[in-house]
């Protein structure tokens, strides 16, 4: 049984820093391609980054040069280090693992593509 357990999100002012945090259990992280996604009300789950098993990453345009995905194999963990965070960063974040490498850019943003999601963690920036 695979789980991940989100960790990390609270209440940051706009410029400030966050790091989430997600667990996976049951499983080797390395094995999976692990995404991150967020959902602001009133809007749809969109993609954030993504980090393979090859450790290659990718990330939204909104959040490039900001943020930063990383994976701790020993942990079973990956990271997203949230920097220089603006209020349009606020949203519940969620991860995501999928077994496939993804075959290309556009698959990896898609939800559908990923196989197990954790229960999500706020993100509250303010002005």
């Amino acid at each position: 049984q695979v789980q991940l357990v989100e960790s990390g999100g609270g209440l940051v002012q706009a410029g400030g820093s966050l790091r989430l945090s997600c667990a996976l259990s049951g499983r080797t992280v390395s094995s999976y391609a692990m995404g991150w996604f967020r959902e602001a009300p009133g809007k749809e789950r969109e993609f954030v980054a993504v980090i393979k098993q090859s450790d290659n990453t990718y990330y939204a345009d909104s959040v490039k040069g900001r943020f930063t995905i990383s994976r701790d194999n020993a942990k079973s963990t990956v990271y997203l280090q949230m920097t220089s965070l603006k209020s349009e960063d606020m949203a519940v974040y969620y991860c995501a693992a999928a077994r496939s490498s993804g075959p290309t850019y556009a698959s990896l943003t898609r939800l559908a593509f990923y196989t197990f999601w954790g229960q999500g963690t706020q993100v509250t920036v303010s002005s």
